[in-house]
């Protein structure tokens, strides 16, 4: 490490600018053992803060929410069920200034000028081409990594899966009570774009990442030694998208295919 930079400060090396839209994806542990080494604060509200300051009150923030309880039957409560998806989420579901859109299953935290449209989507499919994941699309916006891979967090490419089709997932309706911002209770029905189990799937997403970099859509860096990159994701859409349908996606997975009379499924 050639100087520590504070937690306030590492979204300087983001690479954003004014009016940018941000997804922030994070596995946070390292950063905050780093800061507790260098006597630094640990408050992630901080590093939300700085990101606000710099795309500017004509950018948005989305940081994931996501909760697979709606899967197994159980209520979702969009003012209190928890994210599963690391600290700064469940950090931006605290705040004042953050809304969280509706889907049960794929859910952000949003500030900005793009939160009203985000929270007011009704999309049934987690992936569907009226869901933040299009949103995210048609604004390029920047999905930055914390300490974590493509291999397991770049969600995008899911979106990318149900816009073309492809024969190793299919729509799968899930129904559980749903509590809505103003406490009414109700039983709803939302779809995800599942795996077919039987059809073997190994995840391969990391061999896309020097096609991103070669085409400009990704950047690597480290911050405090701790990897990360950002990726503009509406400039990867057709990337995914050629392999999808041209190539069997081959870069994004590995599977075989059994009948499908003989197919189980899994709720990612």
């Amino acid at each position: 490490m050639e100087s520590y930079v504070k937690l306030k400060d590492i979204p300087y090396h983001f690479g954003l600018n004014k009016g940018d839209s941000v997804w922030i994806a994070s596995d946070v542990k390292q950063l905050l053992y780093t800061c507790i080494e260098n006597g630094d604060d640990t408050d992630l509200n901080l590093l939300i803060d700085t990101v606000k300051d710099i795309v500017g009150e004509h950018g948005t923030i989305l940081i994931p929410t996501f909760n697979w309880d709606f899967c197994k039957g159980k209520t979702f409560d969009i003012r209190k069920s928890p994210s599963q998806t690391g600290s700064i989420g469940k950090v931006a579901l605290k705040r004042d200034d953050f809304k969280r859109t509706r889907h049960p299953i794929y859910s952000f935290a949003v500030w900005g000028e793009g939160a009203e449209e985000l929270v007011s989507m009704d999309n049934r499919s987690s992936f569907g081409s009226n869901s933040p994941f299009s949103w995210c699309r048609e604004h390029d916006t920047k999905n930055v990594f914390i300490d974590v891979e493509c291999q397991h967090s770049y969600t995008f490419v899911h979106y990318v899966e149900e816009m073309i089709g492809v024969p190793y997932r299919y729509l799968k309706n899930f129904t559980a009570g749903y509590i809505d911002e103003d406490g009414n209770e109700s039983v709803r029905s939302y779809c995800m774009h599942v795996r077919d189990l039987s059809a073997d799937i190994f995840v391969t997403i990391y061999p896309y990442e020097e096609d991103f970099i070669k085409a400009g859509a990704s950047i690597r860096y480290e911050v405090n030694d701790i990897p990360m990159k950002t990726i503009s994701m509406g400039k990867t859409y057709d990337i995914i998208a050629d392999d999808v349908r041209y190539h069997k996606s081959s870069k994004l997975c590995e599977y075989s295919l059994l009948p499908y009379s003989d197919a189980k499924d899994a709720t990612r």
